[in-house]
């Protein structure tokens, strides 16, 4: 097999017409160095295998029972040989020919680094919450590259925020260094494989590094309801796999909603918006917030549910059964 500096592991089904721009983008990279395209496909029935072989692209086939969050990207890295393992989803576009270079040099930056992510921004023509909430989110992190380790034992145990700043990582876009990830692969887990990778590395020792300018364009405008299941399946794997609960009581996850509501709203008129446009806008930011507060709330509190109303609130358990509503 032949070693590349970099593979670019991207797992799909049913990409849609952006999973052609998507794979244009990367084979457009400017790199000094050599990198290989892989990709494992779960069941696309929209030609999807197709398109990606026709662009000379390798496309394993795997069942639709088979995927899983960790184990299809674990599998992926299997079958490449780079000595870093860079993962992108159908829908994270490349914003530049440089972005492939620069979050490659984040995890090489130093040697005890185990891996490196990049921001996201919106998609043009996203909601303009959606494109704020982006911006915010990751203007925390920085606007220099940075490497961030596990330096203060006792603030991590005592600081949910602290820890979650420290084991956030996004496989939408991230670089794995393979020897660490021989050592400490993905864990086959049903949500937020990269996060519960990401807290093991960095209780490790090692490091965890920030890419400013290796951007991906990634968003999501999901409507109410499925802006519920999401935040369900993600407090739920918060609560089981991270220990904590997202929201802690149901009258504070509608408070949070509101001043969320309410921080839109600000955000809706800085944007210019007014009269009938900014208050049909607002109206339906807030239910938006309530489905996300709410969500998390019941997510948080699975374990108490009946399995019924799990399986109508998790999207993720929707789609594995391969129902799509």
């Amino acid at each position: 097999m032949r070693e590349f500096h970099a593979s670019v592991l991207i797992p799909v089904k049913n990409g849609g017409a952006l999973l052609g721009a998507v794979l244009d983008a990367v084979s457009a990279q400017s790199v000094p160095w050599s990198f290989e395209i892989l990709v494992v496909d779960s069941g696309s029935t929209d030609g999807s295998v197709e398109l990606v072989r026709s662009r000379g692209i390798r496309c394993e086939i795997i069942a639709p029972d088979a995927f899983g969050h960790g184990r299809t990207r674990n599998y992926l890295a299997a079958l490449s040989s780079g000595r870093f393992l860079v993962y992108i989803t159908q829908d994270a576009r490349p914003a530049n020919r440089n972005w492939l270079r620069h979050l490659v040099e984040a995890c090489d930056a130093e040697p005890d680094v185990a891996g490196s992510f990049g921001p996201h921004a919106a998609h043009p023509g996203a909601r303009h919450v959606t494109s704020r909430e982006l911006e915010e989110h990751f203007a925390g992190f920085g606007s220099e590259q940075s490497v961030v380790r596990l330096e203060d034992r006792d603030r991590f145990d005592r600081d949910i925020g602290y820890r979650q700043w420290l084991h956030f990582f996004s496989n939408n876009n991230s670089c794995l260094r393979r020897s660490v990830w021989e050592r400490i692969p993905f864990p086959d887990v049903a949500f937020a494989e990269d996060q519960t990778w990401a807290l093991a590395i960095v209780k490790a020792g090692y490091g965890k590094a920030y890419a400013p300018q290796a951007l991906v364009y990634h968003s999501h405008d999901f409507g109410v309801w499925e802006t519920l299941q999401r935040n369900f399946d993600e407090a739920r794997s918060f609560q089981r796999d991270f220990g904590y609960a997202m929201q802690r009581g149901l009258l504070r996850a509608w408070a949070s909603a509101g001043m969320l509501a309410r921080r839109d709203a600000s955000w809706l008129r800085q944007a210019g918006m007014r009269g009938w446009e900014w208050f049909a806008n607002c109206a339906y930011m807030a239910a938006i917030e309530w489905a996300r507060t709410s969500g998390q709330f019941f997510g948080a509190r699975h374990q108490r549910l009946p399995d019924w109303l799990v399986r109508v609130l998790s999207r993720d358990q929707i789609l594995q059964r391969g129902r799509h509503f």
